[in-house]
């Protein structure tokens, strides 16, 4: 595939602290048109466990730009065209959710203005950095877009799934553990106690964490496209298999050691503990595929192989 650029946005242009001061000025400019709306989103990050990891996002995405900021700013230059290209959408979309035809929520309309403030900050990299570098730093650009929070009836759909999953991988341990129980539905009634799988138990904030954790971990040792998407895929049934586990030992705990588990701290403070027994896992299946990669050439990507 071969790439046309116009002239001016070949030319090489210097890495300025002027340069940097002015994109970040302009990256500013959609938190300030949607300041309005900021406190409910601010409110809704903090105030949600589902949207916890959105403040983290942006921190993570700068760092991998700096961590590769040779490679990314080896030639900066202008990008007039696909910076206008989304530029203009970003606006748009900010400019519909403050006007709020359509009476939305405050998470649907955080997240027309989260998607808005995305395109518009990819557009300014691109207008202030050029196309090579965009091209280059795509992935953390990318990665931004969890910043979005998934609006409804997505989320609600994902957290139902992961429940009604969960659900079932909490009946497969309860038999492999021998522990007798009668099922209704997303409710185990066990000796002694009587559990519900709610939606808060279905690991919908763990399995955004194990999402993101896989998706840097394979964009930094792997360089297949299918061994990458691969990663990604086993997180979902890792993740339902590892919240039965939390269920169940939970359950079991309470039944023949102390019904306070169920209410206690390994209840509300042990999903970092289940969280890490799901990692385990996932780092195995990505370092196996590392080393199939380390017997294959390493190929150099076609913007590296055009002379400056």
């Amino acid at each position: 595939m071969t790439f046309a650029y116009n002239q001016r946005d070949m030319d090489n242009r210097e890495l300025s602290p002027l340069l940097l001061l002015s994109f970040v000025g302009v990256c500013l400019l959609p938190l300030a048109i949607a300041r309005g709306s900021l406190t409910s989103l601010v409110a809704l990050a903090f105030g949600d466990e589902t949207f916890s990891l959105i403040p983290v996002i942006p921190a993570v995405s700068f760092f991998l730009i700096y961590a590769n900021r040779k490679r990314v700013f080896a030639r900066v230059s202008v990008g007039w065209v696909l910076g206008a290209a989304l530029l203009a959408p970003g606006l748009i979309f900010i400019w519909l959710a403050q006007l709020n035809f359509w009476h939305l929520g405050s998470a649907k309309q955080g997240s027309l203005i989260f998607f808005g403030v995305v395109l518009f900050w990819m557009g300014a990299f691109a207008l202030f950095f050029g196309t090579n570098a965009f091209r280059t730093a795509l992935f953390p650009l990318l990665f931004l877009l969890f910043t979005v929070p998934i609006p409804e009836p997505i989320l609600s759909g994902l957290i139902y799934f992961l429940q009604k999953e969960s659900s079932e991988a909490t009946e497969l341990f309860f038999r492999l553990a021998g522990v007798p129980y009668l099922r209704q539905g997303f409710i185990f009634e066990l000796p002694g106690v009587t559990i519900r799988v709610a939606e808060e138990c279905s690991g919908i904030r763990s399995t955004l964490a194990l999402l993101i954790t896989s998706l840097l971990a394979s964009h930094a040792l792997l360089r297949s496209k299918w061994k990458r998407g691969l990663v990604c895929l086993v997180v979902i049934p890792l993740s339902i298999l590892k919240n039965g586990m939390r269920i169940v030992t939970l359950s079991t705990l309470a039944i023949y050691v102390n019904p306070g588990f169920l209410f206690g701290n390994l209840h509300h403070h042990g999903g970092v503990v289940f969280f890490l027994l799901g990692l385990v896992p996932l780092i195995l299946l990505v370092r196996c595929l590392e080393k199939t990669e380390r017997k294959l050439p390493l190929r150099v990507p076609p913007d590296e192989m055009i002379q400056a």
